[in-house]
């Protein structure tokens, strides 16, 4: 399954150990899921990640962070950003998750903002899913 992971995906992931998001990075380690990103959206993630409050609430050091981007840097599927059907959405940011998935022709958008992306995913044949749905997806 190739999938496009939202920033706050990510973010869960490094914040909590238990949640379902760590457990979706699980298996893009695994090779079971496989995360596409634009250069954008891959430094979005950078940047989130690097910021004191998430420092602080995911217990890692900048080196660490590092060490883990690289990992997920070399899982992903590089999206070349083609053409871009900006402005779709009233979050700036979330164009970046749009953009890849779309141009990446993922199988799936992974956020925890559904209702964000609702109105325009079914013009391009996207769905868009929480990460529990991915996973309980994935067990059946």
């Amino acid at each position: 399954m190739r999938v496009v992971l939202d920033t706050s995906v990510v973010v869960s992931a490094f914040r909590s150990q238990n949640g379902a998001s760590n457990k979706l990075l699980a298996r893009v380690a695994a090779r079971r899921l496989v995360p596409l990103a634009t250069p954008a959206l891959f430094l979005e993630y950078e940047d989130v990640l690097k910021r004191p409050e998430q420092l602080a609430a995911s217990k890692l050091s900048l080196a660490q962070i590092d060490m883990v981007l690289a990992a997920l840097a070399g899982a992903i599927e590089p999206v070349e950003v083609f053409f871009s059907w900006r402005p779709q959405l009233s979050d700036p940011n979330d164009e970046l998750v749009l953009d890849a998935a779309v141009n990446g022709q993922a199988d799936a958008l992974i956020t925890f903002n559904v209702a964000d992306f609702a109105r325009v995913a079914p013009r391009f044949g996207l769905p868009v899913l929480t990460p529990a749905v991915v996973l309980e997806r994935m067990s059946s």
